[in-house]
């Protein structure tokens, strides 16, 4: 009998002598791969794009039905946004950190700026259901990269420091030369987000947000819009006085933009602006807001801002964070309407925006009218922001969240 307890005993202690070798040699293995996983990111081979399926979120008679996947995040319970009658909206694409602005190919596939993962995305809806089933990544290891511009073939691209052009885009996510056109962008803090966009002049035009809540910038190219040529050459400032015009956008040759205004002086000053902006002109900040009204730090600018700086087109909710806009096709029954994306205050007593909105550009008394709402809950709680918006050929509506990491298709029935 104690011979049996001894061989027993002996088989015990051996069998934990294999675990934990199979414990150690295992614990290694995983710490190579993932040592192994950040190198590939840090050099990332551009004709190699990394492709994956996505299980993604649908919208089904507006209420969100959530797959397993997304139980821990924005959608873990089922969700409701409110449209106008006769539209419809669904989850194009899940399973991003933080989408921002994005453009179409010719193929009508989605390029997108991830902003929190430093990736530019390619969302390809292959089967034609309108859900985005394949994730292309097209770059990585971004610096707060936030918009990107699809034109001629070729693929623009605005980091906080930097502007570059992916020439030869394909529809798989690889290109044949990556070109860096801009180096030297603004990037010493406070607004990071950098927007870039193509113009019918051929021209690259660039928003730079301000440095601070308000100050006067030592760098004219902050609080400002600033072009350039295809090549990155020809430096010119185009407008200044902008707060943080993070959205812009070109209708019948005209720019528009929408710009975020300063901070700390209430809950409903100062209005947010829809300005179409002219070349050479200023637009009043950090002196001004609204129409003309001095700032309370510069009231010996009284003069100045009423008569020498350009006042905004509309005037909206104070502290509604407008980003995204874009112009509904003259074919839709929203013709000559303006639609912006709200991303919704951070510091006002009662949370403002989390909707996209409407103007109608055909009055100059027009206000916004809320399009979609419910992002920001009937609780007070919020689940969405709104970021960029766009319509694509078919006239349908896009629209990115970079709080639930979602992409929302926005159909006529």
């Amino acid at each position: 009998m104690k011979k049996y307890l001894i061989f027993f005993l002996l088989l015990i202690l051996i069998l934990i002598i294999i675990g934990v070798v199979f414990l150690i040699n295992n614990t290694s293995f995983l710490n190579f791969n993932i040592s192994e996983q950040e190198i590939s990111q840090n050099n990332f081979n551009p004709t190699s794009p990394v492709v994956e399926e996505v299980d993604l979120v649908n919208l089904i008679s507006k209420q969100l039905i959530v797959p397993e996947l997304y139980q821990s995040g924005a959608f873990s319970e089922p969700r409701t946004l409110n449209l106008p009658e006769g539209y419809e909206i669904s989850v194009y694409a899940g399973g991003m950190r933080a989408p921002r602005f994005f453009d179409f190919d010719a193929d009508g596939n989605i390029f997108v700026a991830d902003k929190s993962s430093g990736e530019v995305l390619l969302l390809k809806d292959e089967d034609g259901d309108n859900v985005a089933e394949t994730k292309i990544t097209v770059l990585s290891d971004l610096r707060s990269v936030h918009s990107v511009d699809f034109y001629n073939g070729d693929l623009y691209v605005a980091e906080e420091h930097q502007i570059t052009r992916l020439k030869g885009i394909k529809s798989d996510g690889t290109f044949d030369e990556f070109v860096i056109l801009v180096d030297d962008l603004p990037a010493d803090g406070g607004h990071t987000t950098r927007t870039v966009l193509i113009g019918p002049d051929e021209k690259i035009y660039v928003s730079v947000g301000s440095s601070c809540n308000l100050c006067e910038e030592e760098d004219e190219r902050r609080a400002a819009i600033v072009s350039y040529n295809l090549d990155g050459t020809g430096e010119e400032l185009y407008a200044e006085g902008l707060r943080n015009s993070v959205g812009i956008e070109f209708n019948n040759f005209d720019l528009w933009s929408v710009d975020n205004g300063r901070d700390r002086i209430g809950d409903d000053l100062p209005p947010e602006e829809v300005n179409i902006v002219e070349q050479g002109k200023h637009y009043g900040w950090p002196f001004c807001y609204g129409m003309g009204i001095a700032n309370p730090e510069y009231p010996d600018r009284a003069d100045y801002c009423r008569d020498e700086t350009a006042f905004p087109t509309y005037e909206m909710q104070a502290h509604s964070a407008p980003l995204g806009l874009t112009f509904a096709p003259d074919n839709s029954d929203l013709a000559d309407n303006l639609i912006v994306a709200f991303h919704g205050s951070w510091n006002r007593t009662v949370p403002t925006g989390y909707k996209v909105v409407r103007i109608d550009t055909t009055s100059e008394s027009s206000e916004t009218v809320n399009f979609i709402t419910g992002w920001l809950d009937e609780n007070g709680d919020i689940w969405g922001r709104p970021v960029g918006v766009k319509f694509n050929e078919q006239g349908e509506l896009f629209i990115t969240d970079d709080e639930a990491g979602a992409i929302y298709l926005v159909t006529r029935l």
